[in-house]
């Protein structure tokens, strides 16, 4: 009945949004062609955070999306470091699940495009316990952002969107503080969170008090600014599912039925869906979990952040994620052409903050924010990255376009324990001194009493119930 409910609701919502954005549809011009050409130069900006309306000319900015490129860096790829086994990781992510440590995780690595693992390992549901497998449905949060820049990036191809498309052309209810910055927002300032407000993540104790997406999309008429679109990074979730007005008034079709459309079908992702009807719609997935006095606790998936469907939408499988590596590595140009991979994973905003502590503090040399991604210098390499979180759920995406390697961690519990394995996994296949991200001996000792053939060693032993939590955050 819940689920019937759900459905209607969306139907009721949907017919709504027609009325109030068919207009905008009927009305708008025809789109550019393909081709990024900069905002014309204007004054430099200034801004306060005070009531007064602040200056916020737009300048041509080094940060912008660069232009299309032939290829993807294909000539360059170097192989994984010797001794990398991807056993060695299944093991470890096992491990991860003894005792109950988290409850679930599904794992999904790819090279060369070609699939090394996606499995799933642990419970589902620590009362109802199922085991997860490869097609095992987990929310992503906030891995669900490349699903957007992806899509308007498609859009971008087929000409019906520009990256220096104005945000208020399509939606007329968008407004900030200052209007000159409201007419100067663009696509990519949307979706690389350089909308130019001076609070990060704006508005998300509104989406989790239960407001509904477009009561909260309003307020950011009246938040604080703190530069011109396109010249600072504050990262948000209101602001950035924006882009799924701009779908449907550019397309005339809903977001989620874009996204299903243009990229989970073509690409074979056939256990993804969006929204919680589509996790409670799913064959098997997994609950989210949250720690108490007696251990894990399983819960209904919050339906918060499924409001804002271009930021935080998206559920898949470790089976949809190896395919979804697979695309982002280069190996469906029939779906996502190289050059449009290029754009997506080039840097646009610089993230300095994001160099901090655990794995990111020793390895990351610098940090930018690109198109739904971010972009770390990691030890030397580029690793194209995200995070996501809400409650009961955490997961990780890794690239390593140098390498043509892809891994994704998905987990159901707010633990920050497996958030280790993916550094672990990068340290190896980058071929860097082992460091012991997971914080369990057993884990690391898999990696350090190897073989010479990286087979690895049998006379391990298994610590279980620690309770260890990892240096890396999940966010």
């Amino acid at each position: 009945m819940k689920h019937k409910t759900s459905r209607r609701s969306l139907d009721i919502f949907r017919i709504g949004l027609v009325g109030l954005m068919l207009p905008l549809t009927l009305s708008s011009t025809a789109q550019t062609p393909l081709r990024w050409t900069s905002s014309p130069s204007g004054s430099e900006a200034t801004a306060t955070s005070g009531s007064g309306a602040a200056s916020m000319a737009p300048r041509v900015s080094p940060t912008q999306p660069q232009p299309y490129r032939t290829s993807l860096p294909g000539q360059n790829i170097q192989p994984l470091a010797a001794g990398f086994d991807v056993r060695a990781f299944e093991t470890m992510a096992e491990h991860l699940t003894v005792g109950q440590r988290v409850p679930g995780l599904a794992m999904a690595i790819v090279h060369n495009g070609r699939v090394l693992s996606a499995r799933g390992y642990g419970v589902t549901d620590v009362v109802n316990p199922q085991p997860v497998d490869s097609h095992t449905v987990f929310r992503l949060a906030s891995l669900s952002k490349a699903f957007a820049s992806t899509l308007a990036g498609l859009m971008v191809q087929d000409g019906s969107l520009r990256w220096d498309s104005k945000v208020n052309q399509f939606v007329p209810g968008f407004q900030l503080r200052d209007p000159n910055a409201t007419s100067h927002v663009t696509v990519a300032d949307v979706l690389s969170h350089s909308v130019g407000l001076q609070a990060h993540n704006a508005f998300d104790r509104d989406i989790e008090a239960n407001a509904e997406y477009y009561d909260v999309a309003r307020k950011l008429a009246y938040a604080p600014l703190k530069c011109a679109p396109g010249d600072c990074y504050a990262y948000q979730n209101v602001a950035f599912s924006l882009i799924g007005d701009v779908v449907f008034a550019a397309s005339g079709t809903f977001y989620d039925q874009a996204v299903d459309r243009r990229i989970f079908k073509p690409l074979g992702m056939n256990d993804a869906s969006m929204g919680l009807a589509g996790i409670e719609g799913s064959t098997r997935w997994a609950r989210p979990h949250v720690r108490s006095r007696n251990g894990w606790v399983s819960l209904t998936p919050k339906p918060t952040y499924y409001r804002l469907p271009p930021a935080a939408g998206v559920n898949a499988s470790a089976s949809d994620l190896a395919q979804w590596l697979i695309a982002q590595t280069g190996h469906r140009p029939d779906v996502l052409p190289a050059p449009l991979l290029a754009t997506l994973h080039s840097p646009v905003v610089n993230t300095p903050g994001e160099m901090r502590g655990g794995w990111r503090r020793e390895r990351i040399h610098s940090a930018s924010y690109a198109l739904g991604w971010r972009v770390f210098d990691y030890a030397g390499q580029q690793v194209v990255f995200h995070a996501g979180a809400v409650q009961g759920y955490r997961g990780l995406v890794a690239l390593v376009p140098g390498q043509d390697f892809g891994v994704a961690l998905v987990w159901n519990s707010d633990s920050s324990l497996p958030s280790g394995l993916l550094p672990t996994i990068l340290d190896r296949a980058m071929g860097l001194p082992g460091q012991p991200w997971v914080e369990t001996p057993a884990d690391y000792d898999l990696l350090l009493a190897e073989s010479p053939d990286g087979t690895p060693a049998t006379d391990r032993k298994d610590s279980g119930t620690s309770s260890q939590r990892a240096t890396a955050s999940p966010r």
